[in-house]
């Protein structure tokens, strides 16, 4: 299971690093960009904008939140049914496009050279299980969009979580946040972050240090915008698959927002910040000790384009603050901004038209289940005395709620709003940590990241080793705040 055979698409071709390019440097060794004014006006605008809209937080309703955070929910809001139909062109694209790439490879079709490269036709080919779920997305989204078959399948807590908060989420904030994420990554804020991360990313977390703004992106705008940019580098030759699994399934978090939403519904707003003090220091652990075991060490570090890592240098932090800049303004030089930010919107809307279809099937299916059957109940039996042993109360509710927020959270959090303090703490970390749910994250990194290709045994594997981790993590950590009275 664990073999690296399977991390391998037919006929892919692929690369491995160059280790004499990264045989450490002084900063001194590495040749210096010149300054220019151009590039590093272009670097500031372009950083100092995605800066402001992911990380400057403003007030906003009288919460403190982000720009990217207010465009989008105001984008949402004021064009609910546009985003909706905008959802539904763009799943049924997905849909359509990837089905006539697997009639055309299968010569059932024939389509012009010229038109099947206009359209990027190759973009759309995938796997038998990847079309199918593409079109019973279509089918699904159809039948949510349209409120169309039974009245189960448009209750809250299915289709209208699946297309009143997924789809429209996704459909608004991927294409969206594409178009400053691409202005960081173009135009000098990958490597300017990236380069200032090495120190601790490498040794912790054994990935470039670039990974850093996937992470940072996944926390503040969402984890499709941390996908984003994980998907960017990845075919540019920055990261090679070991990365993009890590990132994926470890620093791909859901984000502050999304935890605000959570932390409301279990009614612990009043120690947000705990909150996400305890969430931080839960998922860096569970990263230190995830990179170093199966199957994440095993991924083999293949590169699907030719390699661009990073170089590898000693040198003191201020070294580390100039070569930043240096590097910033060398990827600034030949890239516009408006370019930029067209293709970033391009590439968004692709990236959802192709993961949305399997995102809207996947979870459709997931929370019918939550819904109509207690399989999630009888599932998490086996944990309830395990949850009990660590002093944790109301351990048959607990128990259930964690498995329920591996596939979707605010359920999860619904569960356990009416326990004690210490329960719907423990709850929230576990929940908010877990990364991998199936009824969005799964599907999306299995089939944004098909050139590894993501399993979904792997995540299955990846996600009970987590929730054992968090499981005395979140322990420890509820019973310290506990202990302090920080609860309420």
């Amino acid at each position: 299971m664990f073999s690296q055979k399977p991390w391998q698409t037919t006929g892919q071709r692929t690369w491995n690093r160059d280790e004499d390019r990264e045989e450490e440097k002084t900063i001194h060794d590495i040749d210096a960009t010149e300054f220019e004014w151009v590039p590093a006006l272009r670097f500031l605008f372009a950083f100092g904008l995605g800066v402001f809209f992911f990380l400057v937080p403003v007030s906003w309703e009288g919460q403190i939140t982000v720009p990217f955070d207010i465009a989008a929910g105001l984008i949402t809001d004021a064009f609910p049914t546009l985003t909706g139909v905008a959802g539904l062109i763009l799943i049924t694209a997905g849909g359509v496009l990837s089905a006539v790439a697997e009639l055309r490879s299968r010569g059932v079709i024939s389509l012009d050279d010229r038109f099947a490269e206009r359209i990027d036709l190759q973009y759309w080919k995938t796997t038998p299980l990847f079309l199918l779920l593409r079109i019973l997305g279509v089918f699904f989204a159809a039948l949510l969009f349209f409120e169309l078959g039974p009245a189960v399948l448009h209750a809250k807590l299915v289709g209208g979580l699946v297309w009143g908060t997924i789809v429209l989420s996704i459909v608004v904030i991927i294409p969206l946040g594409a178009v400053f994420v691409n202005l960081l990554v173009e135009l000098g804020g990958l490597e300017f972050i990236g380069t200032l991360a090495r120190p601790f990313m490498r040794p912790l977390f054994r990935l470039p240090g670039r990974a850093a703004l996937d992470s940072l992106a996944s926390w503040i705008g969402a984890f499709t915008v941390g996908y984003y940019v994980t998907y960017n580098v990845f075919h540019r030759g920055g990261y090679h698959k070991r990365d993009v699994f890590i990132i994926a399934t470890c620093f791909a978090p859901v984000s502050i927002g999304f935890v605000g939403v959570i932390v409301s519904t279990v009614g612990l707003l009043q120690i947000f910040p705990l909150i996400l003090l305890s969430w931080a220091v839960a998922v860096i652990l569970c990263g230190i000790v995830l990179v170093r075991v199966p199957p994440l060490n095993n991924i083999p570090d293949e590169y699907i384009v030719e390699p661009s890592p990073e170089d590898s240098f000693t040198g003191s932090p201020t070294d580390y603050v100039r070569f930043a800049v240096r590097q910033a303004l060398d990827e600034a030089e030949d890239e516009g901004i408006g370019s930029t930010a067209m293709i970033g919107l391009i590439d968004g809307l692709k990236v959802t038209a192709i993961t949305l279809g399997t995102v809207v099937a996947i979870s459709t299916v997931t929370l019918l289940l939550v819904a109509q059957t207690d399989v999630f109940q009888l599932i998490a039996m086996p944990l309830s005395p395990v949850i009990a042993a660590f002093g944790i109360p109301d351990s048959n509710l607990v128990a259930s709620a964690i498995l329920i927020s591996g596939i979707e959270q605010v359920s999860a959090a619904a569960v356990v709003a009416k326990t004690s303090p210490i329960a719907r703490f423990f709850v929230t970390i576990v929940a908010i940590s877990q990364i991998i749910f199936f009824a969005a994250s799964a599907p999306m990194m299995m089939d944004m990241f098909n050139d590894i290709p993501i399993r979904f045994r792997d995540l299955i594997v990846i996600f009970a080793l987590r929730t054992a981790l968090l499981i005395p993590i979140a322990a420890v950590l509820a019973h310290t705040a506990n202990y302090l009275g920080l609860l309420p």
